[in-house]
């Protein structure tokens, strides 16, 4: 058996702010608190067993310019829209090829893709596989 089947996945996310952060990922994203202590908060992806996000507070943090967590979408341009009703902003790189709404299409043709920031900064990436 290997080591980790079964094991729950956990994203790490860093913050200045954990309420806030509690609040945008619940109110944007659909994330659900599931508890919380002095240090952060666990959220789990409603519907997505085995998939959880810890916010850590940490004071002086500095965001990377890389994701730090992804989803796996169905309809890339439905939860883009769905995402700038909440006032998600994609963010544009340049050379990136992208289209006035954030989304291009992986080197190798196979994936549709997004990024955006939270509050923090933290870069958030969508993909959507083409089928």
């Amino acid at each position: 058996m290997p080591v980790l089947s079964g094991s729950t996945v956990i994203a790490f996310l860093y913050t200045t702010d954990v309420e806030r952060c509690i609040r945008w990922y619940g109110d944007v994203l659909a994330l659900e608190a599931r508890s919380r202590d002095e240090y952060g908060a666990e959220l789990v992806v409603s519907g997505a067993p085995g998939a959880m996000v810890r916010v850590t507070a940490l004071p002086s943090f500095t965001p990377s310019e890389h994701p730090v967590v992804g989803w796996d979408v169905p309809d890339m341009a439905a939860v883009g829209r769905a995402l700038g009703d909440k006032g998600v902003r994609f963010t544009i790189y340049d050379g990136m090829g992208q289209d006035e709404h954030g989304i291009c299409t992986s080197p190798d043709g196979k994936s549709r893709l997004a990024w955006f920031s939270d509050p923090d900064g933290n870069v958030l990436m969508l993909t959507e596989t083409v089928r």
